[in-house]
């Protein structure tokens, strides 16, 4: 046995047999920079550059982790320059096979808890692309069967961040990661949509007044409401679509400044093709890489965007709350599914949380939005060192969105019912009705109406025919709810 038991070590420790490297059995692993010599978490594969960040920036509590997207976008960037630094001679077969393994593997969603700095940090960027050149290095040596740390087999600075600045790599992380999310974002908000949609036509026939300031407009469908907030919704896409399109130029090339110092001839062009074909998005290269470097605006159009969607995502939940206001008191002509006991002191109380939570998130994406304007101003000579703050603020808005209107769609809208008969009522019971007689008795009659209306207390129905302005014939043919609820010729005259 003792025989057996060798031979088996034996063929353990056989280099040409081992698939992983041996694990690390220190607690740490000692590393060195510009600022001295730190102790790493011998499993973490992050390293000196990232403790440091973790310590100085204790800030938002939310890390690159928290936003799969830009951690994607970040691993694409790599990618990307890896293969046009290995076509360049910059780096070697083996250590672009390397990074390149750690890319996809980072692509795919692994690893991801190793991106632990927080997303606003000091230094533009630059912690959050050391974090980068640190994992991807210590993926790419474990795969080339050393330990983390030795990275005199792939460095990260030397080859995984080659070629490359904080200044170009930084903002391409942004724009690729952004582009990821605005693909999703788009997604939700069609669902939203569409839920709005199936609403208009579940309620075309529900007739109800319109109102203009708060007070009795005109006859409408409930449907023509739920049609509208659909629409205004919509035109929002074409917003985000076309801010959107601003991160599909980028500034990979240019470096510290956009002069491409310590980059290759025709490594920027190389780069920002090998990332259009790994995302297979038209990624292009600025045309002047001095002026995109501190330009930030693609966040800025993007961010207002955002606060477009915020706004009208706001006003459709406060029409919702007004509309189903009450039950007792208020209009409560539809009913918003009961998600919570509403209060702690009123006994069947039932409060409309699901829009009042979406107001709050289009209130912060409103706040997140002044803060990237903010910053976008901010930007000195040839660097904006506010981008960070801005990153942060996008990802954090598009999130908040895409779960706001998850969570208005599934958790209301799906669910809203209507109150027929108080609708109903309220347009039968409503002065705003005389409006539709206004081209059959003329607006000065009309007037007398309405105000008689108010000083009595009767209806435009009753006073109409009172006044024999109108036969009861006539107006119940005006007073039709499908000729209160588009344009129509009616072959009724009186003299006015």
């Amino acid at each position: 046995m003792a025989i057996e038991n060798k031979q088996i070590e034996k063929k353990t420790q056989d280099p040409k047999l081992l698939t992983q490297p041996e694990q690390d059995t220190a607690a740490t692993r000692t590393e060195n920079d510009l600022l001295g010599t730190r102790e790493v978490p011998a499993d973490a594969y992050y390293g000196i550059q990232t403790l440091r960040a973790i310590e100085n920036y204790n800030i938002s509590k939310t890390t690159l982790k928290d936003y799969p997207n830009f951690v994607r976008g970040i691993a694409v960037t790599k990618l990307g320059a890896a293969k046009a630094n290995y076509k360049l001679g910059v780096i070697t077969e083996e250590q672009f096979e390397a990074v390149k393994y750690a890319c996809e593997q980072i692509i795919g969603g692994k690893y991801h808890d190793q991106f632990v700095v927080d997303m606003i940090q000091g230094g533009a960027g630059t912690s959050t692309n050391m974090n980068a050149n640190e994992v991807i290095a210590n993926i790419a040596l474990e795969k080339m069967r050393h330990k983390k740390g030795e990275y005199k087999y792939c460095r990260p600075h030397d080859v995984v961040n080659a070629s490359q600045s904080t200044n170009d790599a930084y903002p391409t992380f942004i724009h690729v990661g952004l582009y990821y999310t605005h693909l999703e974002l788009r997604e939700h908000l069609i669902d939203l949509i569409e839920s709005l949609r199936n609403k208009a036509d579940e309620f075309e026939n529900i007739l109800k007044m319109g109102r203009t300031q708060l007070q009795d407009a005109v006859p409408m469908t409930l449907g023509q409401s739920f049609g509208g907030f659909a629409y205004i919704l919509e035109n929002e896409l074409t917003h985000l679509d076309h801010a959107a399109e601003d991160f599909l130029t980028i500034n990979m090339g240019a470096t510290a400044i956009g002069t491409g110092i310590c980059s290759k001839p025709g490594y920027a062009a190389r780069a920002v093709k090998a990332i259009r074909e790994v995302t297979g998005f038209q990624f292009k290269l600025a045309d002047h890489l001095v002026g995109a470097t501190s330009d930030t605006s693609c966040m800025a159009n993007y961010s207002s965007a955002m606060r477009l969607v915020a706004e009208k995502l706001n006003k459709v939940c406060n029409d919702l709350r007004t509309l189903s206001s009450g039950p007792r008191c208020g209009l409560n002509e539809i009913n918003l599914p009961a998600m919570a006991p509403g209060s702690s002191i009123m006994p069947g109380k039932v409060n409309p949380v699901i829009p009042e939570v979406c107001n709050q998130v289009a209130y912060k994406v409103i706040g997140n939005d002044l803060c990237v304007a903010m910053c976008n101003q901010a930007a000195q000579m040839e660097l904006n060192a506010m981008e960070p703050v801005m990153a942060q603020c996008c990802f954090a808005s598009a999130n908040l969105l895409m779960n706001g209107m998850d969570t208005l769609r599934t958790r209301c809208i799906d669910g809203i019912t209507a109150n027929a008969e108080r609708c109903l009522e309220y347009v039968h019971n409503s002065i705003g009705i005389v409006t539709a007689l206004d081209p059959v008795i003329g607006y000065v009659n009309a007037t007398k109406i309405a105000k008689e209306a108010l000083a009595t207390g009767k209806g435009v129905y009753e006073l109409v025919i009172e006044q024999k302005l109108l036969t009861k014939e006539q107006l119940d043919i005006i007073l039709k709810p499908e000729n209160m609820i588009e344009p129509v010729a009616l072959d009724i005259r009186i003299a006015h």
